[in-house]
């Protein structure tokens, strides 16, 4: 899109954004629909559904299965193919089939519940991720030359209003009863409202499709004036995957993402027991995650825009979540005020690391392959969200283990991801010519 046409387009670059915040809000609710209730899965006698902790942990690792074997390399590489229309409707249709076959199985009840519900979050995930990719670009273009971290913080604070709005919003659809056996109906409401979510992430994604068409129409180059510098070749993936920063910012992101993103899989079966609270109470415990980040990542977007610093804002958010853990681990059981001051620090880093993290990726690589770098980080996220997930669940499901146990996991997560961001500051005032500290605008 050219200068002008970026100017012209400005008001409809929001509306654009209030459209593709949508299916992420969806898919971040449908993705952490049993965070707050994951104690449903502590004894499989306790639902009719009849999952235990580790078939839990085994679902909750399928949503990165296909990411992590190639599926997120294949969608990044075909969104810079083919653009963000034609991919991004492939994938977000997956996602909303995928949550569509995990609402089913959940329905089901059959001996094959959990199998059919594992392939359903596979498709599911990759959708999901392909979709978030899709997006990133799509605000990368509509934003270049202005505020994008604040929209990136925008998007990201919005969507993750999915995850606060299943963790306060499960407990009440599947109400907490002792000795009470959950039916296949109460088991699967949260599911229920997901899909009625994903219907509206649909719709509004089609209205973007339509805008951004608009947006290009007569602004597109003929093929003949496209130089080789702008046009995608599959050797361009070696090149990223040869890039240092490249690497660096996608182990900074898996490091990081795990230490959350598990941990909230498994919110409610840690903060429970740890500080001796009810279902309800861990659910709004553990919402001060995504609501601080509501208000925060665009704040700290606008920062990032404003006054740059992005590499020191990383650190100092790894440095939070390793506080938040040690909290979590080590602070006196049976106090809930440990937990609360643990969230806010988790909640202040979860909103620091990606408000500098994700507009430093279009510093490090040339437009043309910015699909792919985003696919490439979100793959290398994905892999380690599968082992954490499922480590995190045989940890718990294991005799004599407890919340401190696999917390200890999360404190050495959040040890390695702060020495990776200080690596990749110095990176940043060795290599100036990048300006991943300097302001966006």
């Amino acid at each position: 899109m050219t200068a002008s046409a970026q100017k012209f387009y400005r008001p409809a670059a929001w509306i654009a954004l209030a459209c593709l915040v949508v299916p992420m809000f969806a898919s971040y609710y449908f993705d952490d629909m049993f965070s707050s209730i994951s104690y449903l899965f502590d004894n499989p006698t306790l639902t009719q559904l009849g999952w235990d902790a580790a078939g839990y942990g085994l679902y909750a690792s399928g949503y990165s299965v296909l990411c992590v074997f190639g599926g997120l390399v294949i969608g990044g590489i075909l969104l810079d193919k083919w653009g963000v229309r034609v991919s991004g409707t492939v994938f977000v249709g997956m996602m909303a089939a995928g949550a569509g076959m995990v609402l089913w199985a959940l329905l089901s009840g059959a001996s094959w519940s959990l199998q059919a519900a594992y392939v359903g979050v596979m498709f599911f995930g990759l959708g999901s991720e392909i979709a978030g990719t899709a997006v990133s670009r799509s605000i990368a273009k509509w934003f270049r030359g202005g505020p994008m971290a604040l929209a990136m913080g925008l998007q990201l604070a919005i969507a993750r209003l999915g995850t606060a709005f299943a963790l306060v919003l499960s407990p009440r659809l599947v109400q907490e009863q002792a000795g009470h056996v959950y039916t296949l109906s109460e088991t699967a409401r949260p599911a229920v409202v997901g899909m009625g979510l994903m219907a509206l992430g649909l719709i509004l994604w089609a209205v973007f499709v339509a805008l951004d068409a608009r947006a290009d129409h007569g602004t597109a180059k003929p093929s003949s004036q496209i130089s080789d510098e702008e046009t995608f070749r599959f050797k361009d993936v070696l090149k990223v995957l040869g890039n240092r920063n490249f690497w660096l910012l996608g182990l900074l992101c898996v490091l990081f993402y795990s230490s959350i993103i598990a941990f909230k899989k498994f919110a409610g079966a840690i903060l429970i027991p740890r500080f001796d609270i009810p279902a309800q109470t861990a659910g709004w415990m553990v919402s001060m995650l995504p609501f601080s980040t509501v208000v925060f990542a665009p704040l700290f977007g606008m920062l990032v825009d404003k006054a740059g610093k992005g590499t020191r804002w990383m650190v100092l958010g790894a440095i939070l979540a390793l506080i938040a853990h040690l909290l979590l681990a080590f602070a006196p059981a049976g106090v809930p005020f440990w937990g609360y001051l643990a969230m806010v620090f988790l909640g202040f880093g979860y909103s620091l690391v990606p408000a500098a993290l994700w507009p430093s990726v279009p510093k490090i690589v040339p437009d043309k392959v910015l699909g792919t770098t985003f696919a490439l980080i979100y793959w290398v996220q994905n892999l380690g969200l599968l082992s954490f997930k499922w480590i995190a669940g045989v940890i718990l499901g294991k005799p004599g283990n407890g919340p401190v146990t696999v917390e200890l996991m999360f404190v050495g997560l959040c040890v390695a991801a702060v020495a990776v961001a200080l690596t990749f500051r110095r990176t940043s005032a060795r290599h100036p010519e990048l300006r991943l500290d300097a302001p966006n605008r």
